[in-house]
């Protein structure tokens, strides 16, 4: 049993959300290249950043009231449920009353701290301990709330048989959804989400993992880190 009361063995069957099979997908994404690719990367890059992360966790703890770290369950590889992590970049709330499961350019929740790390995604870091004991990849699709799960179509839901990645395709392609999100009524920003953006990201996900090889994702590695 984790601390947020999950256990290993929940999926996402528990919200009307299935997996299938990989079909059509690339041998890549399942391969045990990939795993050690992962597992190497992640374990350098966390004994590299280390010290930054222990400066980013001061950071948090003196400037806002709350835990240095975010944990929320997300949709992870075969529809299985993990608790991924991130450092808090929003004012601490109450469990139950923390909004919308996404989040706009100038949102209010942010803390000033918040603003910086998200800005460079050094909020993301904690993640690369998901990657180090396999609730995630290097690159894949982004994990989701389990109740957003429901409106991937029937012949999306190969995407659930991927590994989930700290950077993809569609991450790539939607560098600048809070700014998107921010467009909209804030009301309506979950809901604009799930009509406007989920489906899009979905299929580029998948097309991405129809054709993924290690060359692809270096590729990606490095454009995220770039910017590019």
């Amino acid at each position: 049993m984790t601390r947020s009361g999950m256990t290993t063995m929940d999926t996402i069957s528990d919200a009307p959300c299935m997996s299938s099979e990989s079909g059509s997908l690339s041998a890549w994404n399942f391969s045990a290249g990939k795993r050690v690719l992962d597992a190497g990367a992640a374990g350098a890059g966390l004994l590299l950043l280390l010290p930054l992360m222990a400066i980013i966790a001061v950071a948090v703890r003196l400037t806002s009231s709350g835990p240095v770290l975010f944990r929320q369950r997300r949709v992870g590889k075969d529809g299985r449920l993990f608790e991924i992590l991130k450092f808090r970049t929003m004012a601490h709330r109450p469990q139950g009353d923390a909004g919308p499961g996404v989040t706009r350019k100038g949102d209010s929740r942010i803390t000033a701290t918040g603003r910086v790390l998200r800005r460079v995604k050094l909020d993301e870091l904690p993640q690369l301990f998901n990657v180090l004991r396999g609730d995630m990849s290097l690159v894949g699709p982004r994990p989701d709330l389990p109740e957003f799960c429901q409106a991937v179509r029937p012949e999306q839901q190969q995407v659930f048989t991927l590994r989930p990645g700290l950077t993809g395709w569609a991450t790539l392609h939607f560098r600048d959804e809070e700014k998107l999100l921010a467009a909209v009524p804030e009301e309506q920003t979950a809901t604009y989400y799930v009509d406007h953006i989920l489906s899009q990201k979905t299929d580029l996900d998948l097309d991405y993992a129809q054709r993924a090889t290690l060359s692809g994702d270096l590729k990606i590695i490095l454009r995220t880190l770039t910017g590019s």
